[in-house]
């Protein structure tokens, strides 16, 4: 079904199962059509447990993997080899199990400190999209999940880095997980040619209603970037319980 009063898709799925299998062809058939007319496809994922079992139906795909490029939405401040690490979760879901080549898989350096993994993602990511001087990355497609307070990446309820537009990616500390992260900044986000957000899970309900039905409340609803226009949601029934 179509949001109404915005520009978006739901698709509501009785399983776990069913939603991945379906995201899955969903990003797939995004990335099919960016590699139509350039010569590489650009993806940047999440972590946290919903995207799992997507990542394990992308392992399984027949898809010629050599000109898709991944990056990430945010990441953990420790090592690649962390339990904790986004990294981590999509190597061994995903991006080992498909044989994906070293040099498309462009991780942040978790294990600097934050401010160094912040400042070498940006670097990587102007070089790579060949950016000038305020220009930001435009990605084919961006995966994001939702959490129960709304946040976003790892932009949180009140952070004051969901009022920058200019930045392409910072470290921020989150003070009720008590980390550090580096995060993609919101006019990375907006700047997306396609958004998909996955939200699983009774508690996802109530923060789903308000990013798409409530007022626009960026700093309460940090979700409600990029979440309204040209965006695919895909959600278990659960989560779109309050719809």
């Amino acid at each position: 079904m179509s949001c109404e009063k915005v520009k978006c898709h739901i698709f509501v799925k009785e399983s776990t199962d069913d939603l991945a299998s379906d995201c899955a062809s969903y990003i797939l058939g995004a990335l099919s059509e960016a590699l139509k007319s350039r010569e590489r496809a650009t993806v940047a994922i999440s972590g946290g447990s919903t995207p799992k079992p997507l990542f394990a139906r992308m392992a399984k795909a027949s898809f010629d993997w050599s000109r898709v490029h991944v990056f990430w939405v945010d990441e953990r401040c420790v090592p690649p080899t962390d339990d904790q690490s986004n990294y981590k979760l999509a190597s061994e879901a995903w991006l080992a199990p498909a044989r994906i080549p070293d040099t498309n898989v462009h991780r942040i350096l978790g294990e600097l400190s934050p401010e160094e993994a912040a400042k070498r993602y940006v670097d990587e990511l102007k070089r790579f999209f060949d950016l000038r001087e305020g220009q930001q990355p435009v990605f084919d497609l961006i995966h994001r999940g939702i959490g129960a307070d709304a946040h976003t990446a790892s932009l949180f309820p009140g952070e004051p880095l969901i009022a920058d537009r200019k930045g392409i990616a910072a470290a921020v500390w989150v003070e009720k997980m008590k980390s550090h992260r580096v995060t993609l900044l919101p006019g990375v986000l907006l700047a997306a040619r396609q958004t998909v957000i996955e939200a699983v899970g009774q508690d996802k309900a109530g923060p789903v209603h308000s990013v798409l039905e409530g007022p626009i409340d960026l700093f309460q609803f940090p979700c409600q970037i990029a979440a309204r226009d040209h965006v695919a949601w895909f959600l278990d029934k659960a989560a779109a319980s309050k719809l």
